[in-house]
């Protein structure tokens, strides 16, 4: 295993880290773990040498914090970092943070929290927390030695995240981070703006949510296969992030016992740098394979919002866009259920035109809704 300094504190943290999100589970019940399974899964792993585990509030329909802790308990603790986020949407005033937290202590049977994160914040989450005075909050757990060290998980455009950044002198972040996320949410530039900070910068979605690795679109997968790459699109894709010496460590949402193995002796091997021109190439060419695939010609560029009826329609795009990039609509419904509220849907859209006055790319916005909301809905 390869391990990386995080920050100024000299703590060594190995280059993967465990996603508690993806757990093996019964019958398909998300809410109930196979408990045995993944055990040996963490053992494997604790085994190779990962000494970070990151679960959250919600993983799992709330039951994955209850069952690393009692996993922990079991004479682990002491052999890993642990990590779990804060549920900000949960947050209504500032005693509910405090309440939070220490539900989260109870759950995973410990008196502190090794890497503590402000879950999944956005621009409305984020004016939301400071309203409710978050920094009296992170003051206090960190003063109380609830928490060691404060960061956050994010999700919206890179001013946001700057802003976000800038306003705290944060220990680490956490950003989504992948072949294809160069230039979207954090990126390239979010990535080294943090790092700069002298903040840990932890990577989510390696793989984006699977994409990268399942079910590849035929073209893809001909591209991999003649390659003339041994290394599985798994391997290279996770390789690919590791290249960076900006990355501190990357997550990887673990569901069954050959991915702990498969990972673990990627990251024996992986170190800034290590890619040849060669697989950087073949990268590209997958990447620009993607993106030729897109259908709704959308840059993104927001002049079409805001709709009168609210309709997100640069977001729903980009998901309808996810599901035929990558050939699969199955994630690309579920990421759009949890991600756009359904004020904010397709089918809300009256057909009134007043977007078509603002689309640069002269796109048939009503149109490509009903589309999209076939698909999506």
């Amino acid at each position: 295993m390869q391990y990386r300094i995080f920050g100024k504190t000299g703590i060594k943290l190995s280059i993967l880290g465990f996603g508690c999100m993806r757990f093996p589970v019964l019958n398909n019940d998300e809410g109930r773990i196979n408990e045995p399974e993944t055990e040996k899964m963490f053992v494997e792993a604790i085994k190779s040498g990962v000494n970070y585990f990151d679960t959250a509030y919600t993983y799992h329909q709330e039951t994955s914090e209850d069952f690393v802790g009692r996993f922990l308990e079991k004479g682990y603790r002491k052999k890993i970092y642990l990590a779990t986020k804060l549920p900000c949407w949960e947050v209504q005033k500032r005693s509910d943070m405090d309440r939070l937290l220490d539900e989260q202590l109870t759950r995973l049977r410990t008196d502190h929290i090794d890497f503590y994160l402000l879950h999944a914040l956005n621009k409305e989450r984020w004016e939301n927390l400071i309203k409710n005075d978050v920094f009296d909050f992170i003051d206090k757990i960190i003063k109380d030695g609830r928490v060691s060290n404060i960061g956050f998980s994010f999700h919206d455009d890179l001013l946001v995240f700057k802003k976000i950044t800038d306003a705290y002198n944060w220990d680490f972040c956490q950003i989504q981070y992948n072949f294809m996320d160069e230039e979207h949410q954090a990126g390239t530039e979010g990535l080294r703006y943090a790092a700069n900070k002298g903040m840990g910068v932890i990577i989510m979605e390696p793989l984006r949510g699977g994409y990268l690795t399942n079910n590849l679109p035929e073209r893809i997968r001909n591209i991999w296969n003649s390659s003339g790459i041994s290394k599985s699109p798994a391997d290279i894709a996770l390789q690919w992030v590791w290249n960076h010496p900006e990355v501190l460590m990357v997550l990887s949402g673990m569901s069954n016992l050959k991915q702990v193995i498969e990972n673990c002796k990627t990251a024996e091997k992986t170190k800034p740098g290590s890619l040849s021109n060669k697989e950087l190439e073949i990268i590209r060419k997958v990447r620009d394979e993607y993106l030729n695939r897109q259908i709704i010609p959308c840059t993104g560029c927001n002049y079409c919002i805001p709709c009168p009826e609210g309709v997100d329609i640069p977001g729903i795009f980009s998901f309808y866009n996810e599901g035929k990039m990558y050939d699969n609509f199955s994630i690309a419904r579920v990421r759009h259920s949890i991600l756009v509220k359904e004020e904010e849907r397709a089918d809300k859209c009256v057909e009134c035109g007043e977007c078509l006055e603002h689309c640069p790319q002269q796109i048939a916005i009503p149109d490509e809704l009903k589309k999209c909301r076939d698909s999506l809905e």
